[in-house]
């Protein structure tokens, strides 16, 4: 009888790497391994509610707070990628000029609308919106907030959003958009995205086994190739 599939939860950021990285998994060991990807906020709900996930891949900070609540198991938490945010705007549109925090901020500051997430990408551009005195609250149909476990890239590509901003990896392969690239360092955020095994898995080693294999050397251009680093 074949083994059991090793089941896990991840917000949007990585799932593309981990199809990638699974699949490879599966032939090389014969298990099969299926993460639901989902916005970040619905996952920790689902992962306190109690449901019995094998692996958990989140934000770094929430793997820790998960773990310390006795929802991850402890010393499991393992940094697996650093993922960095970019900008994207509709496909064929004026390529926009983002090398200095200074000309992000016109861009932005002019723009008929903005895309952002529910998960640490959309935080950190509030913080930095608030500084510059823009106030997403006041004109919410001019700043875009995206529903947990739909895209930036979508809104971009529909034309609800004149320009998203979001993890890389959630942009690379959309279709409808064009990437225009990083944020600079004044205003860039690099999230460190961790796995750890659930409390209530009852395949743990095999869970740890999984971990090992997408935290392998071997791993590294895939992470590259989805727009992450090795964390």
């Amino acid at each position: 009888m074949a083994d059991p599939t090793i089941n896990g939860i991840s917000s949007m950021a990585t799932r593309q790497l981990l199809a990638d990285l699974l699949a490879q998994y599966k032939t090389a060991t014969g298990r099969a391994v299926s993460v639901e990807a989902v916005g970040g906020v619905d996952a920790q709900k689902r992962v306190r509610s109690g449901e019995p996930f094998d692996l958990v891949i989140l934000a770094d900070d929430i793997i820790a707070k998960l773990a310390d609540e006795g929802h991850v198991v402890a010393g499991s938490r393992t940094a697996v990628v650093r993922s960095p945010m970019a900008l994207a705007v509709p496909s064929g549109a004026p390529r926009l000029d983002i090398g200095s925090e200074a000309s992000v901020r016109a861009a932005l500051t002019g723009a008929r609308s903005i895309g952002y997430s529910t998960g640490p990408s959309g935080t950190h551009l509030l913080t930095v919106l608030k500084s510059w005195g823009l106030d997403p609250a006041a004109a919410p149909a001019r700043f875009v907030q995206a529903k947990p476990g739909v895209p930036v890239a979508t809104l971009v590509a529909k034309g609800d959003a004149a320009i998203g901003i979001q993890q890389l990896s959630e942009f690379i392969g959309e279709p409808g958009i064009d990437i225009v690239g990083l944020l600079p360092p004044p205003i860039q955020l690099v999230t460190t995205f961790s796995m750890g095994v659930g409390a209530r898995s009852t395949q743990a080693d095999a869970a740890r086994a999984v971990i090992a294999y997408v935290n392998a050397p071997d791993a590294a251009a895939a992470k590259r190739r989805f727009g992450m680093e090795p964390a």
